[in-house]
């Protein structure tokens, strides 16, 4: 049975059990009683009313969208960066029309490309083909869209590295970041999350590259800056149902990336972390095709296995964040559009069928 195949299977019994996945009922634990609190940053409250958003948009897009490399060597100009026909808002617009709730923007990835004026490099959009902030237009859109915004950060730099170990340069269990590069990406994020208005999730992807105790300082500090926002130190691929806490910890929701939560115990919210208990919500991240950056030729999967990976996700207890890439143009193609309308209906008709 194929891949696509087996996770359409898999979600039409997980629907047909009732298994409730608007809103995850409050998103309380089965295995854990109501009333416990658990000793996370923020409260029961803020993670129900995050959980009850159920569906998100990743986007990404930047330098990588330009020279085809996922994980770029940050080594092309940066005019590169050059969109014809820049259009955010129709971005927060298709997710907005999708049912989407949320959505998360790479505002640099590997590349070191920044898609805003950053003061602590020339290599961003003030500089490049479109000079646009991407940033402050993403924020506009979705205040006009209503759509919670959301900003992604990478450790991993390939065009500043200031001596850190990337993993284009080293094997992945060999990355370090030094303490020049630690105060750079502190330096960035703060432009980030002190320019742009209130911030509904922050994502930093490889944590792995930095420190225990400076991810706990960064955690802390974001918590200063967006008091509100969840923040996620990416997990990265598993299931969700183990925790690496050398590599990700400290963190408010555990990331299921290209995967789907265990089957047989779902996704387990409460978890015991050095001797302490803390809610944690899941969240699964996956492209709407194959790769995580536009490229062309990379097609939507089929409807069934997008509904199933959103039925899967949502039925064992997690938010399904789909990503969705703009391609050179710098808007969504069509045939992502066309494919995430109807990944709406088809949720629809499940909702319908099955009373959930």
């Amino acid at each position: 049975m194929k891949r696509r195949d087996f996770i359409y299977t898999m979600a039409m019994a997980g629907a047909a059990s009732a298994v409730p996945f608007n809103g995850l009922k409050a998103g309380i634990s089965e295995n854990s009683p109501q009333e416990e609190k658990g000793n996370q940053r923020l409260s029961l409250t803020r993670l129900h009313e995050w959980e009850a958003l159920g569906y998100g948009m990743f986007i990404h897009f930047g330098m990588s969208t330009f020279d085809e490399k996922e994980h770029s060597l940050g080594d092309k100009p940066s005019t590169l960066y050059a969109p014809t026909a820049l259009d955010v808002d129709q971005w927060i617009k298709t997710a907005r029309d999708a049912g989407m709730k949320y959505v998360i923007l790479t505002t640099k990835h590997s590349s070191g490309h920044c898609l805003w004026h950053s003061k602590y490099t020339d290599y961003h959009v003030g500089t490049s083909g479109d000079k646009t902030d991407v940033l402050a237009a993403f924020v506009k859109a979705c205040d006009k869209y209503n759509i919670i915004p959301g900003f992604y950060y990478c450790s991993w730099d390939d065009h500043q590295p200031m001596g850190s170990q990337t993993p284009s340069r080293v094997p992945w269990n060999e990355m370090s970041s030094t303490e020049a590069y630690r105060q750079f990406q502190w330096n960035q994020v703060e432009e980030i999350l002190t320019q742009y208005g209130k911030i509904g999730e922050v994502w930093i992807d490889i944590p792995g590259m930095l420190p225990r105790d400076y991810r706990q300082k960064l955690y802390n500090q974001i918590a200063v800056w967006q008091p509100d926002a969840l923040i996620v130190m990416n997990h990265g691929y598993g299931d969700g149902q183990k925790f690496d806490i050398d590599y990700a910890w400290p963190s408010d929701v555990v990331t299921i990336e290209r995967w789907l939560p265990n089957s047989e115990t779902k996704y387990v919210k409460w978890r015991e972390i050095e001797g302490k208990k803390y809610y944690l919500p899941g969240e699964v991240c996956d492209p709407i095709g194959h790769e995580w950056f536009f490229l062309k030729g990379d097609e939507p999967r089929s409807d069934e296995e997008l509904l199933g990976m959103y039925l899967v996700a949502r039925t064992r207890g997690a938010n399904f964040l789909l990503n969705v890439p703009p391609d050179k143009t710098g808007q969504i193609p069509q045939m992502y559009v066309d494919a995430l309308m109807r990944l709406k209906r088809n949720i629809g008709l499940v909702t319908e069928k099955f009373k959930v």
